[in-house]
This record gives structure tokens, C-alpha cells and sequence, in this order.
């Protein structure tokens, strides 16, 4: 934790008072603590208290009179955002990006890992309306501390209490510490669709969105490897300043970007989904419909993930992707084998939630000599984590 930058908001629960002790035990672990305060975390404990404790103004405000506490900067500034506690209506706010306090304001900015420690009684933890906005923050990457059990502000007894300060400390060291886990790793990604032009206004493609190889990236990135994404058609843009971002469309783009980085890569992971095929002839104007039918010959693009692992040498460690329709297992095992994998994910059509476009995904990794692994359904960025620690397991 020495030298971390930590922003710790706080937010207007009963559960405040624990914020004092919270920046005591982080800025004797070595960090620099920056406060920040919704309005209503200020009827619970002071604002005066807490810059004592961190040594730095307390930040209640985007405008002080005539200050300007500049969201973004803060956004940029920190290791991590910590919220704590977290209530009701922040979740809500912070899951539909309502931004009308300095809290909300600086989570939409931050670029730094964030970590929400919630605080409510038990019927509004339970409530669907509190469990659909933890949902959608997770399926975002947030990271959350699981709520305490015991007697709460009401008098009733159950979950919903804030986790104590001692162990919010330990889970943001614990993390610390894994981030660093790839330092001086380079790592190539492969992610998203790609697309084959058939004329200058039609192609073929696939349905990925990229969302599951950005969310490696950005994982892979925050514990310490140097990244490079090779990055198919997508919406999506990285965050991350440890990821370098090449952007291809089709299949060769992505083959010739891919051999050319994959010499220098510690580690390969293929998540994109690559066209097997493409039009043998494009056209170089735009087709014009005539007929009831029109034939397109197809040839095949380059195999990506075959030539690297044909190319790959002694101490390199490639990861490969299966989404399946059917046969699962067998198709998934026999990729393995093929293309000299170290392990592979799969996909499943048949699970629900899992595939393409969603926030969340349901994997199994398969070994080679049949052992496997299999989660649940997660957010897309929690899959990342279980896919990268599996690396890292294998890798040390």
C-alpha cells in the first residue's frame, strides 16, 4: 500500500464513523488518502475529522466557492476509488450514472480499479431494486466487499452492514499485491469480430462485440503486463494506459498484426472471433441486386491461432477460445489439442447469458488430458479475473 493513491468516498450512512478509522489504517499502511464527501456523509461525521486524519482538504463539492475540484484530474490521479460505505440510493445513482454530487462525479471519470463497501438495512439490501443496481455495477468491473451480518441501525438483525475497516485494508492490499503479478510481461490479446468486404458497402462478420478480450486486457494491464490488443471492428475502447490498442477489420489484418507482436509475447490470448471465411472476389463497387439469388465464392482466411501455435517457442504460454453450439466438449478438446494450446475457454450458445453482446459469460477452461474447470455465470469482467488468475497459476 506505500505510495498508493486511494480515494476513499464517503457516503451518508450511520456507517460513516468507520471512514475515520478506514483513512487512519490506510495512511499508516503508506498511502495518500484523498476524501471526498457526499452533502449528506456530512451530517454523520465531519469533514474537519477526516482531513485531519488524511491530511489533505476534504473534498464535499465539485465547486468550493470559487474552487473547482476538478472530477477528472481526480479520476486520473488515483490507484483506487474506494466507496465506503456505500448506500441505497449511491448504488442506484452510481449504477444509472446519475452524476449530481462530487462522489458520482469522480466515479464516472475514474479510470482506477473501484471498490464499493456497502452499508443499508436489511430489507433495502434485499430489495430486487438494490440487487438489480449491484448487478449492473459488477457487470461494470466494480469490485464489491461482501456486506457483514449481524444487529444494523434498526434493530433488526441480518445483511446489510458495512465491512469493517480492517477488512476493507486487507482486501485492497490483497489486491495490491496481485496486480504486479505479469510485471514485465508482454502480452498479445486477439478481440472482437472481423470483417470480410465483400464490396465497398457490404461484408461478412460475426456477432462479438470484443467485450470479453477488452476485459482481459484491461485485467492483464492493472496487474502489470505490458499489453498490446489486436482489436477488431468494436465500439469499444480500452482505458488502460498499459494497453496498446491495433485496430484491424478482417482476418488477414488481424493474422499479420497478430504473427508480427506474437514474436515478443510472453503470452497469447486468442478471444477474437475470426472468420473462417472470406469472398474469393470483392467487388469494387457496390453490387447492385439483380436476380432472385446471388452465389458468393468463399475461401478461407489464415488459421491465427494455428500459425501461432506452430510458431510458438519454448517458454510461451497460448490461451485459445471455443464457442460452441453443440458437442461442446469434444470440438473445445480437439482445438486444444490442434492448435497447441496451453489451455482453452469455452463457450457454451446453449447457456444463457453466455456468448456474444451480453455483460456476462459462463466458461469452462479445459485442460489438456481432459481436466477442466467450471464457473458460474459472471460479469464479463469477473470472467476475465478467472481466466487471467488461471494464467498466472500455470505461468507463476
Amino acid at each position: 500500500m506505500v505510495g498508493k493513491k486511494i480515494i476513499l468516498a464517503v457516503t451518508g450512512s450511520i456507517a460513516a464513523y468507520k471512514a475515520a478509522q478506514l483513512v487512519r489504517l490506510l495512511v499508516k499502511k503508506g498511502a495518500e488518502v484523498q476524501v471526498l464527501m457526499t452533502p449528506s456523509a456530512t451530517e454523520f461525521i465531519t469533514p474537519l475529522t477526516l482531513s485531519t486524519l488524511s491530511k489533505k482538504p476534504v473534498f464535499t463539492q465539485v465547486i468550493s466557492g470559487q474552487e473547482w475540484n476538478s472530477h477528472v484530474e481526480l479520476g486520473l490521479w488515483a490507484d483506487a476509488l474506494v466507496v465506503a460505505p456505500a448506500t441505497a440510493n449511491s448504488l442506484a445513482k452510481l449504477a444509472q450514472g446519475i452524476c449530481d454530487n462530487i462522489v458520482s462525479a469522480v466515479y464516472l471519470s475514474a479510470r482506477c480499479p473501484v471498490f464499493i463497501a456497502p452499508a443499508m438495512d436489511l430489507d433495502m439490501w434485499k430489495h430486487p431494486a438494490t440487487l438489480a443496481n449491484v448487478q449492473r455495477l459488477k457487470s461494470y468491473g466494480n469490485h464489491f466487499l461482501p456486506v457483514g451480518y449481524g444487529e444494523l441501525a434498526s434493530g433488526l438483525v441480518g445483511e446489510g452492514r458495512m465491512a469493517e475497516p480492517e477488512e476493507i485494508v486487507a482486501f485492497l492490499e490483497g489486491f495490491f499485491q496481485k496486480k504486479q503479478d505479469f510485471s514485465g510481461k508482454n502480452v498479445l490479446i486477439t478481440a472482437g469480430p472481423t470483417y470480410e468486404a465483400i464490396d465497398p458497402v457490404r461484408f461478412i462478420g460475426n456477432r462479438s462485440s470484443g467485450k470479453m478480450g477488452v476485459a482481459i486486457a484491461e485485467q492483464f494491464a492493472a496487474r502489470g503486463a505490458a499489453v498490446t490488443l489486436v482489436l477488431g471492428p468494436s465500439k469499444l475502447a480500452p482505458q488502460h494506459p498499459g494497453i496498446t490498442t491495433v485496430r484491424v477489420e478482417s482476418a488477414k489484418q488481424m493474422y499479420e498484426a497478430s504473427v508480427q507482436h506474437f514474436e515478443n509475447a510472453d503470452i497469447a490470448v486468442l478471444s477474437a472471433a475470426v472468420a473462417d471465411y472470406r469472398p474469393a472476389n470483392v467487388a469494387e463497387q457496390k453490387i447492385k441486386k439483380k436476380g432472385d439469388s446471388m452465389t458468393i465464392e468463399l475461401e478461407k482466411t489464415p488459421d491465427i491461432a494455428a500459425s501461432l501455435g506452430k510458431m510458438k517457442r519454448r517458454g510461451q504460454f497460448i490461451v485459445g477460445f471455443a464457442l460452441e453450439t453443440n458437442d461442446e466438449l469434444q470440438n473445445a478438446s480437439e482445438k486444444l489439442a490442434k492448435k497447441n494450446f496451453d489451455f482453452i475457454v469455452l463457450n457454451s450458445l446453449q447457456d444463457a447469458g453466455a456468448g456474444f453482446n451480453f455483460d456476462t459469460n459462463k466458461i469452462t477452461i479445459l485442460h489438456r488430458g481432459n481436466k477442466r474447470k467450471d464457473f458460474e455465470l459472471k460479469s464479463k469482467a469477473e470472467v476475465a479475473t478467472d481466466i487471467v488468475d488461471e494464467v498466472s497459476r500455470l505461468v507463476g
